[in-house]
């Protein structure tokens, strides 16, 4: 894709509860990257986990975003509306003896799947899950902000489409919906950084264009663990949205000048975008909230 194409970003995320600190972070980094470059900053929910989806926490999410500024272009993607695509590719994929069924569990597998399924010439008669097959090619790409990345695909053998519980997986379901909404752009937390070169990899086996990546340090909590719905991050606080974005900023080191501590969240902003300065985050994979 030519450099002259418009800049489109992205903020992907999943309706399993309230935004929290960690995921606004991300969302405002994403964000001040797209409207800098005076690019399109589009929002999709990927709701296709529905054990872990929450009622009412899309609506949570699009209320969150826009109390603290943070505004969209275009409507609103659900994965869930793009199901008839998703299988689309995975019979085509079918077809070209790229994927095949898996009945082995998280029990009996090491770290690495070891392809013990891949040449079984009959459907299983219990649940299975459809891997694609991989081989030893490493895939290198520049990170934005992480430098040259490179990883063996034989680091993880052949990993998950669809899963047993008849789900699309989150590596698959990506790379499609980033290339229906023309993502050349994707800002994210750097946990998410060593699923790329497998989303690379899908990319080039479908043809695809390949975004540009920028993985930005995820926030650790006192004892060290990334904030996440997992470790019980509580929500944003919508009554202070000017004092969460200052403090993000902080985050993000881009040390916004203490007489805009109390302007509206429009000037904040304003300033945000206008000096925006990513190469501060370079090589750092993690901030603590606490200083």
């Amino acid at each position: 894709m030519p450099d002259k194409q418009p800049y489109i970003g992205r903020f992907a995320p999943s309706p399993t509860g309230p935004l929290h600190i960690g995921s606004l972070y991300t969302a405002l980094a994403s964000f001040l990257q797209a409207r800098s470059r005076q690019g399109l900053w589009l929002l999709r929910i990927d709701d296709l986990d529905t054990p872990r989806n929450i009622k009412g926490s899309g609506d949570s999410i699009l209320k969150t975003l826009e109390t603290f500024g943070l505004h969209w272009d275009g409507r609103v993607a659900y994965q869930s509306q793009t199901l008839d695509v998703y299988h689309e590719i995975l019979d085509k994929l079918a077809n070209d003896k790229l994927i095949y069924p898996c009945t082995c569990s998280r029990k009996t597998l090491t770290s690495v799947y070891s392809g013990i399924c891949r040449n079984k010439q009959t459907l299983p008669d219990s649940p299975y899950s459809l891997r694609i097959k991989t081989d030893n090619r490493f895939i290198a790409f520049n990170d934005r902000l992480q430098g040259l990345m490179s990883q063996n695909l034989a680091d993880n053998g052949d990993f998950i489409l669809k899963r047993k519980d008849r789900i699309i997986a989150y590596q698959f379901a990506v790379v499609i919906d980033d290339d229906r909404q023309h993502i050349n752009h994707v800002v994210r937390g750097y946990d998410l950084l060593d699923s790329t070169p497998r989303q690379i990899y899908l990319q080039q086996l479908l043809g695809l264009f390949t975004p540009d990546y920028m993985h930005v340090p995820v926030i650790i909590d006192e004892q060290g663990y990334k904030l996440s719905k997992q470790t019980r991050a509580t929500a944003v606080d919508l009554k202070k949205p000017h004092a969460v974005i200052f403090e993000l900023l902080n985050l993000l080191k881009q040390n916004p000048p203490g007489e805009l501590q109390h302007a509206p969240l429009t000037e904040l902003l304003s300033w945000s975008i206008e000096n925006w300065n990513p190469n501060r985050l370079k090589n750092c994979r993690a901030i603590s909230r606490l200083g």
